[in-house]
């Protein structure tokens, strides 16, 4: 099966210092790949060249086959659409509620009129309320965000992923705010975007007591390397303590 996410020789340095070095890393649909690893390590640098909200000094961004290193303006935008974000602080109009949260996810698909007089067709209501229902948030359809707990909020941020359509889920630190069994039910709906509805999904988790059970594969980042990609039932206490031990940079 061909890869949703590609990378090859991914390299981004800030004022002259390598943050990462020649990632190479494949993601397939179906797929959740579990980014671990020590602070510094560059995941978060990596989150954000993935994203093109950095642009990567070098190498190969595919998304589903289009390269984003090579585009920008509207062909950028137009490759954007396959990306799908979830990030750790939720990213919600607080004001508005959990179904108009998810509704933003078909930004691209609805007039701007619509948009701004929030007024989505039937359809298009009828979608999110489907996305919020398979993140078992349907109750909650017009709780404003604010009112919502942080793992609810982090669920409509899935949702709003789900009703984008995108193919390629980045979730940046998604539960690291969060109480264990908050954490469980994001991470379970996470899961679920790639086993349910064929997306691939990264995320990365400071928390590799959390990858059990979640993850299909393992990848560890040290010194802004990959230095560890094993399927998630070979990354164990033994595999964590070696990432994680204390590390001099190489240069």
């Amino acid at each position: 099966m061909s890869a949703a996410l590609s990378l090859r020789g991914l390299s981004h340095a800030y004022a002259g210092v390598p943050v990462l070095r020649s990632i190479d890393l494949d993601v397939a649909p179906r797929e959740v790949v579990a980014v671990v690893g020590p602070s510094g390590a560059g995941k978060t640098t990596l989150f954000r060249c993935l994203t093109r909200l950095v642009r990567a000094d070098e190498g190969v961004l595919e998304v589903c086959g289009k390269d984003l290193m090579r585009l920008e303006g509207g062909a950028l935008r137009e490759a954007r659409r396959d990306l799908g974000l979830v990030f750790q602080s939720y990213n919600l109009v607080r004001r508005l509620t959990a179904l108009q949260n998810v509704l933003v996810g078909r930004l691209a698909e609805v007039p701007t009129w619509r948009v701004v007089l929030r007024r989505f067709p039937d359809a298009e209501q009828q979608l999110a309320a489907a996305c919020l229902d398979q993140v078992g948030l349907l109750a909650h359809a017009h709780t404003r965000a604010d009112r919502l707990s942080g793992g609810q909020q982090q669920r409509v941020a899935i949702a709003r992923v789900l009703a984008s359509r995108a193919r390629v889920v980045l979730a940046d630190e998604p539960v690291a705010s969060l109480d264990p069994a908050s954490a469980q039910s994001v991470l379970t709906a996470l899961r679920s975007l790639a086993t349910d509805h064929g997306k691939a999904v990264v995320c990365s988790l400071h928390q590799v007591d959390l990858v059990a059970g979640f993850a299909d594969r393992v990848v560890g980042l040290r010194d802004g390397r990959v230095v560890l990609d094993v399927p998630a039932s070979r990354f164990d206490a033994s595999a964590a303590r070696d990432l994680y031990a204390p590390h001099r940079a190489k240069v």
